[in-house]
Parts: C-alpha cells; structure tokens; sequence
C-alpha cells in the first residue's frame, strides 16, 4: 500500500548525496560544458500567480543569456493549475518539462507516476553542478516539500526518495502593524489565549480588521484552520488513520476561526491567500498569520501601503508552538522530452546565488546561507525571525496523502466553512464530516 511503503532507499554508488546535510556528487563538466548540447531547447514551465513566482520571472532572461535554454512560461491561478497539469502530465509525452507544485499534492503526483525522481539527475556528472551545495537547503523544507514514500508516506525515513525541491516554501509567522500597535497600546500576542482576548479589542480601538485570513470555501478556510489547529495540539489522524480532527482542538480552532472571521476584514468568507494578503498590505488589517511569502510582498507589492510600518514574531504558542510546513516545489514532468533541460532551470532557481537574487526581488529564501548571510540579513532583519520560526515548523501539520486533496476541498472544506461562518456549530461541523472521511480512507486502503 502506498501511504505504509517502507522500501529502503537506494545509496546510489560513487555519490556523496544524502537527503540531508551533504554536498552533491563532484561533477567534472563546466557551467558551459552542461548547457551547451541543451542550447536552442525550450523549457514549458509551469507556474502559479504567487508573490514568489512574481519575483522568479525577472530572473528568467539571466538564465536564457547564460545557458540558451529558453523558457515558455504557462501562469493559472493556484487552483487552477493542478487540473492543467495532470491532464498534461498524464500524457504519453508531456507539453510541460517543469511544474511547480503545492507540497499537498506531490503524494498523489507520484502515485499516479506524473513526476520523476531527481536523484538520478543529481548524481548526473553531465548536469549536476557541484558548487549546488544540496545541504544547504533548508532541511525541513526538502524534507516536507521533496520526499515521498517514507513513513506515512510522506516524512524522512526510511523508503523516503526525492521529487522535487523548494521554491518558494513557507512556514507561518505573525506579522503586525508596529504604528498601530504602539498608537493603540497593543504588544504582539506570544500565545493563542493573548490573540483570542486581544481580537475584539483591537478591531474596536483601531477600527480596521484585527487579524486577516483566508476564508474561501474548501483548500483556503482549510489552511486557515489547520494553522490554529496544529499550535492547539491538534493531529488529523491517529496512527491507525482514524480521525482525530473532529476533537476538542479541532472544534477550538474552528470557534476561534469564526471569532477571526467575525473581528477580522469585511469578506473573509470570500478570502483567498491573496485576498487575505492584500487586505493587510493595504492597511485594512492590524495583523496578518499566515505564509512568510508576506516578508517580500511587504516591501515590493505594488499594493503595499505599509512598508516600513510592520514588524514580524513567532506563530503564537498554543499548547505547543507549531507553524506551518508547506508551500511550493519544483518537480520534473516524467514524461517530459526535454527533462534534462527543466532539470537545468530547476537547478539554476535553486541555486546559492539565485536564492538570493529571487530574495532582492521580493521572493523567500529557500537556503541556510541566504538567511545567514549579514549583507542579507542586514537589509532584511525579518530573517533572524524566520530562522527562529522553522525551528517549530511542523512536518506533520497536515497529512501529505494523496487522498488529501479529496478531502481538503471536499468535506472538510465545506464543514470548516460551514463553521466559520455560523451555518453549522463548530462541533457539528466536524463531526458531521468523520464517516464521509473515513469512507474515503476505507475505500484507498487505508484499513
């Protein structure tokens, strides 16, 4: 069964690459020697309307005046996106070389065999740069973002191999309005009892929306919630895959979602991730906790209105602290004709001074050196926050199974937005959804 597969992972012969903490196989061709045969080819590359991938496309013409590879941009909606790609990926010869993919959906990817492992491309000597410095990425973020087949089927361990890696990955953070904060006497909430107490206070005093979210029906209130779910102690599922979300913490986080809601911007319930986003860098929201894709659309949105007048902390402390681990990867089509060329882009995108070039321009860093980097950290101080933050990301924070999405913008979208807008009571909510769940698990395997 695909979500209990415990195959041991292969150590390929001659490679010095491990999954975490070591550099890449020495490869003996130059930068120009690997992209020379490859000059002329075109890249099909897909990509979200993200503040990262905003950021990403400036670097692109860097990469065709280095390489000649050029790059065929395909941009959909984030939703939209998975339909396009798996009716393009499931073809005998995919149209797209290059995906780019929400860390939920790589389970279900490689079960339906749409994208390629990448061990074999970085121990290629032809491709491989050895200046890559693979463990230099940050390791929680390869570890939730890349790997497939491990234990549950998507955490380090044994069985676990490599499919693609982080580009524009996220943990959560809180930010806030330092200028309305001290103007009102307000400090930044340190735990979920201070955010809760402090949300009807603050809009009242303030007379903006006191916290920001998502609220969209299906995958948008779904984040929403799990981001209060996990710091509260919540888990999903038990060992046995029997659900858990319809507990105590999980109806805490849905009641605590609705007060959100309720204090927060007018249209919430209608919230994507950008909606959420644009109300706080337009200044209708004191607070923002969510993605840290907000440290660049801070400064370099054009709809932001409050640079300079945010400061950052830690996701508050629940009965633990625990933020988000997710975001976007980079994963090569299987059936691509030009795969070795989308593995080239892949690499160049990742690289130690593209991280840093995609960082200047309003993207978030994927690498230890880019955020500990003084000349970096000295224009961006959000950083020493980050650091901080992914000590407490959780690699668990939401089941990584292919039967997620199922789920997710099935019958627990519609129950958590049924609970946050008052249709339903919380509990109700939640509990109403566990047979469907479980249905949905008995009927893939699970037991």
């Amino acid at each position: 069964m695909f979500s209990k597969a415990v195959s041991r992972r292969r150590l390929l012969a001659g490679s010095a690459l491990t999954l975490f903490g070591s550099a890449l196989p020495v490869a003996s061709s130059h930068a120009q020697d690997r992209h020379a045969r490859f000059k002329g080819q075109t890249v099909a590359f897909s990509i979200p309307d993200h503040p990262h991938f905003d950021a990403m496309l400036k670097l692109l013409p860097q990469f065709t005046a280095e390489t000649g590879i050029k790059v065929d941009v395909a941009r959909d909606n984030i939703l939209r996106m998975k339909h396009v790609q798996m009716a393009e990926l499931a073809k005998p010869q995919s149209s797209l070389d290059l995906v780019t993919y929400i860390v939920t959906w790589k389970g279900e990817y490689v079960k339906k065999k749409l994208i390629a492992p990448l061990e074999g491309f970085l121990n290629n000597r032809l491709l491989a740069d050895p200046d890559y410095a693979f463990g230099d990425l940050v390791p929680r973020y390869v570890q939730n973002i890349g790997l497939v087949g491990g234990p549950k089927g998507y955490l380090p361990g044994p069985g676990a191999k490599l499919y693609g890696l982080p580009y524009g990955a996220e943990t959560s953070v809180l930010a806030y309005r330092r200028d309305v904060f001290e103007k009102h006497g307000f400090v930044p909430p340190r735990t979920y009892a201070d955010l809760a107490d402090m949300l009807g206070p603050l809009r009242e005093k303030t007379g903006i929306g006191a916290l920001t979210s998502r609220g969209q029906s299906g995958h948008n209130c779904v984040h929403a919630w799990l981001l209060h779910f996990n710091a509260l102690g919540g888990r999903f599922f038990d060992d046995q895959w029997m659900p858990l979300f319809h507990r105590s913490e999980g109806v805490q986080a849905l009641e605590l979602l609705k007060h959100i809601a309720d204090t927060g911007p007018k249209g919430i319930p209608q919230f994507s991730y950008n909606d959420s986003l644009a109300s706080f860098l337009q200044g209708e929201s004191a607070m923002y906790l969510d993605s840290t894709a907000v440290f660049g659309a801070v400064r370099s949105s054009p709809l932001s209105k409050v640079d300079g007048k945010v400061s950052y902390a830690l996701h508050p402390r629940g009965t633990r602290y625990a933020s988000q681990s997710g975001g976007l990867g980079l994963a090569i089509a299987r059936n691509s004709a030009r795969s070795e060329a989308a593995f080239l882009l892949l690499q160049w995108l990742t690289s130690k001074a593209q991280d840093k070039a995609v960082v200047r321009l309003g993207g978030g860093p994927s690498r230890l050196s880019t955020m500990s980097d003084s000349e970096v950290v000295r224009q961006y101080p959000e950083f020493i926050t980050l650091k901080e933050q992914l000590r407490y990301s959780e690699p668990d924070w939401r089941p990584i199974i292919p039967e997620w999405d199922e789920i997710n913008t099935g019958p627990l979208g519609a129950a958590v937005y049924q609970g946050m807008t008052g249709a339903k009571p919380a509990d109700k909510a939640l509990s109403d959804i566990v047979r469907r769940v479980n249905d949905i698990m008995a009927a893939a395997g699970y037991r």
